[in-house]
């Protein structure tokens, strides 16, 4: 059964208002300090008196005490989740793999667009080292948002100086979706929200594992690669789990390998050599290229692993669609799920 794209349960908020750059903020933050009198409005949608709530993370807890108004997102997954829940960040990374020419995910540029919003200051991605800290100084924030991210504890103590920060709970890049969306609801003081909308996007998980029994109980395993290995995601990682939900299970062999990296890992490199130990009913793929799959299809490993000689393999190829569901967010799931499950079901069709 295809994912019905018109499904928007993302666009629930009713009142957005639209970013403002302030080219001034760095000069006016550091004389007078971050005062959200007056300012932008844009995180905010108006929804009832905001609570105090502080949250835990890994490098200790944050208190919230006002509604934030200026949102800044580090990471992944965190700008989806304030958007779906109607607060446009002010501003968010780029997002080069699988982005526009500005580094705008579709389904980001879509939601914009869908909220008559203009496209958030662009922040240099923190995958290429430290957080931007003028940058996000320049935006006056009163939240900085990173719960899916991989900042340090020394980074992070650079940006509470800026504003209160909100961390990852546990293990960099591992937090699951749903904790994401709920982290950052209760930052926004919209908890409830959030849990609604976890709860819409489970149904729609719910109605996909119900439509597709063939996929209970099925092992699966997942691959990743480069010219010099290749990588599997491990139970820790949230791409496990989303896969359990349509109704998958973890192959063992994914669980050796994790065995064998750091605890908490949330992906293994292996040697070529390994490729056939791997074994699993599927082996979902993922590719960032046709080129790059044709590479792959043609190497001597990957023909070496069970799953490719019995035809059971799902290929995930192109970075928009890798990066909507390796992991899903609150907005990428619906617009990368129906190309998932098409593929999950042509290989599931060949077991024997």
């Amino acid at each position: 059964m295809p994912v019905s794209t018109a499904r928007t349960y993302r666009r629930r908020a009713t009142r957005v208002g639209t970013a403002t750059i302030l080219s001034t903020a760095l000069l006016a933050f550091a004389a007078c300090g971050s005062d959200s009198g007056g300012g932008d409005d844009t995180a905010a949608d108006g929804g009832g008196e905001f609570s105090e709530v502080t949250l835990e993370h890994a490098f200790g807890e944050t208190t919230i005490s006002e509604e934030p108004t200026s949102v800044v997102t580090l990471g992944w997954g965190s700008s989806e989740a304030a958007m779906a829940l109607g607060t446009i960040p002010s501003a968010i990374e780029i997002q080069e793999y699988g982005g526009n020419e500005e580094g705008v995910l579709p389904w980001v540029e879509e939601e914009l667009t869908a909220q008559d919003a203009d496209t958030p200051t662009l922040l240099p991605s923190t995958n290429a080292g430290d957080p931007a800290y003028e940058e996000i100084l320049a935006e006056t924030p009163d939240l900085i948002l990173a719960p899916y991210s991989g900042i340090t504890e020394e980074q992070y103590e650079k940006l509470a100086k800026i504003a209160p920060t909100v961390a990852y709970p546990e293990v960099p890049w591992s937090t699951p979706w749903r904790d994401v969306i709920r982290i950052t609801g209760e930052a926004l003081g919209k908890a409830d929200q959030a849990e609604e909308l976890v709860t819409e996007i489970d149904g729609d998980l719910a109605e996909q594992a119900e439509a597709h029994p063939e996929f209970e109980g099925v092992s699966i395993a997942t691959l990743a690669g480069d010219t010099t290995q290749f990588y599997t995601y491990t139970p820790a990682d949230p791409r496990a789990a989303f896969l359990e939900d349509l109704g998958f299970t973890t192959a063992p062999s994914v669980e050796e390998f994790a065995e064998t990296g750091e605890e908490g890992a949330f992906f293994i490199g292996f040697s070529f050599e390994k490729a056939d130990q791997l074994t699993s009913d599927v082996l979902l793929t993922y590719m960032d290229s046709e080129e790059n799959q044709q590479t792959l299809e043609g190497s001597a490993p990957y023909q070496s692993m069970e799953q490719v000689q019995e035809g059971t393999v799902a290929q995930v190829v192109g970075q928009s669609y890798v990066s909507s569901v390796s992991p899903p967010n609150a907005l990428s799931l619906q617009w990368g799920l129906p190309h998932l499950i098409e593929q999950l079901e042509g290989a599931v069709a060949d077991l024997s």
